[in-house]
């Protein structure tokens, strides 16, 4: 089965659009997706930073969504022609699995940044044959087609616009999340976002929602206008006096806050911001040690880091989903489309600011699917 990718080949180099190759079909587990759409997050660009450990040529992509073509085995719980959404990888097996925590997989790491599944690795190549890394986060989604664990994926409504739905799975599940999980904000609470990007935006917008009083803390003009379109209460982020600023705009200080930036100076203003036992939680990955000023910590403030929204994707993507049907989760309206052919003008926007949440639509999302290839016999 041969379609279209975004492969990534050198940690400097552009995407380059290129036929790869899938030589075998479903295995027990598994599901085939025909790609409706994949949202681009700052992970998949990471990987040029990541010295090396992510292995290439890979196909990166981890926000997809689309609609099954083949499953493999009796017990995906999903047939062909279902609308999904996908989400990360998970063993299912370790005690984090088992406690519904699936973002703290003991194989997280593992599955999703550096290697994936042993199983199956043989199977994808480019069109010369050359191989390509294992999936990434379980999809490799910058594509027509992606292969995934059934347990990545999260069925939806049909009626839903299933092009945008893609990064309810990652970057929107993250920030919303962190809200709804994490926090569990109700109405009265008071939250402080550093960074109006794709996640903080989406803090935001399921703040608004659950009733809370969301301010958001933000460098860029355009990103604090649409904030505040959103209910937040924008501030822009200034090298002195945010602190005061926080707590004048949230009567004494914020409860709650979540940090998307990975910026120390941000990080100590909000736990000085902080009222007391509040929390502030960490979604970026910090690249450097962390000094915390004296005092940030006093008074049973909280620290914590958070990774996928604390969500189980299977309850929280529905949930999501039914938010923004009421008209309180207006995500769809933080997403700018683009071809898959101009894969690189979205890393730009994206690295620019110049959009929140960039969606790459395959050129064969509105084709019928192709054949997929027969499961391989195990000997």
């Amino acid at each position: 089965m041969r379609f279209s990718a975004a492969v990534l080949r050198g940690y400097e180099s552009r995407f380059a659009v290129e036929e790869v190759v899938l030589h075998e079909g479903p295995a027990d587990g598994e599901v085939l997706v025909r790609i409706a759409g994949c949202g681009m997050c700052r992970t998949d660009l990471a990987v040029r930073r990541s010295a090396g450990r992510s292995p290439l040529p890979a196909v990166l992509g981890h926000e997809g969504a689309g609609v099954v073509a083949a499953t493999g085995g009796p017990d995906t719980g999903l047939r062909v022609g279902d609308h999904v959404v996908l989400s990360f990888d998970s063993c299912g097996r370790c005690r984090s699995c088992l406690g519904a925590a699936p973002g703290y997989c003991d194989a997280f790491a593992a599955l999703n940044l550096f290697g994936g599944r042993p199983e199956h690795a043989a199977r994808f190549t480019d069109a010369a044959g050359g191989a390509l890394a294992p999936p990434w986060f379980g999809q490799s989604a910058f594509a027509e087609y992606a292969m995934v664990r059934a347990r990545n994926a999260v069925r939806v409504d049909p009626a839903l616009p299933l092009e945008l739905l893609g990064p309810l799975g990652c970057g929107f599940l993250t920030g919303a999340g962190a809200v709804l999980n994490t926090f569990g904000l109700g109405p009265g609470d008071t939250l402080a976002v550093l960074g109006a990007g794709a996640v903080g935006m989406a803090a935001v917008l399921a703040a608004t929602a659950a009733g809370a009083v969301a301010v958001a803390v933000d460098r860029h003009p355009g990103r604090l206008a649409l904030a505040e379109r959103f209910g937040a209460c924008p501030l822009p982020a200034t090298p002195t006096g945010l602190p005061d600023r926080l707590r004048r705009r949230t009567d004494g200080g914020p409860r709650y806050a979540l940090d998307t930036t990975g910026s120390a100076g941000l990080i100590n203003d909000a736990l000085r911001a902080l009222r007391p036992m509040g929390h502030l939680a960490l979604a970026a990955r910090l690249h450097t040690a962390l000094p915390l000023e004296p005092g940030t910590l006093d008074r049973g403030r909280r620290l914590s880091h958070l990774c996928e929204g604390d969500a189980v994707p299977g309850l929280l993507i529905p949930r999501l989903t039914a938010l923004w049907q009421a008209g309180r989760f207006p995500f769809d309206q933080l997403i700018r489309t683009y071809p898959l052919s101009a894969v690189n003008d979205a890393e730009r926007d994206c690295d620019a600011g110049d959009v929140v949440k960039p969606v790459l639509l395959p050129p064969g999302a509105g084709r019928p699917p192709a054949t997929p290839p027969a499961p391989r016999e195990n000997p």
